[in-house]
């Protein structure tokens, strides 16, 4: 199979960098997957799982916040900047699960509407973490 260049970066760290054969990235409307001569493309990516395949066939997998995908045609190179990725071998479970908890009473708090949505994005993070460890055998 084919292949293009792809590189996924967070804040603290260069998650992949190297060929791909493809990417599933998570989005508000579902899951949207990338391969070698995809159209020009920008998408926002929301918190969840992000898969790669990597030029050998190998499985990649991250749990990943919030960001966007950047696909180039013309140089068939594909870029992702999201906030935070990790391996799902690397969550803190119990750190998750406290994070949710946090949220959560966050979000039965009398708050402004900027405070709300930080919760809301707070629990999201959180409750994707978990997801992805407990589908990877994390429990």
């Amino acid at each position: 199979m084919s292949t293009f260049k792809l590189k996924v970066i967070a804040h603290d760290k260069v998650f992949y960098d190297g060929e791909a054969q493809t990417i599933i990235i998570p989005a508000l409307d579902g899951h949207y997957q990338y391969l070698t001569g995809h159209e020009e493309s920008v998408a926002a990516i929301s918190e969840g799982e992000l898969k790669i395949v990597d030029d050998k066939g190998k499985d990649i997998y991250g749990i990943c916040s919030a960001g966007f995908l950047e696909f180039d045609n013309a140089t068939d190179t594909c870029r992702v900047f999201v906030n935070t990725i990790e391996l799902p071998e690397e969550i803190d479970i119990r750190r998750a699960e406290e994070a949710k908890q946090q949220a959560e009473e966050e979000l039965r708090q009398k708050q402004s509407i900027q405070e709300y949505y930080q919760s809301k994005a707070s629990l999201a993070r959180a409750m994707a973490r978990l997801r992805g460890a407990e589908k990877h055998g994390r429990h």
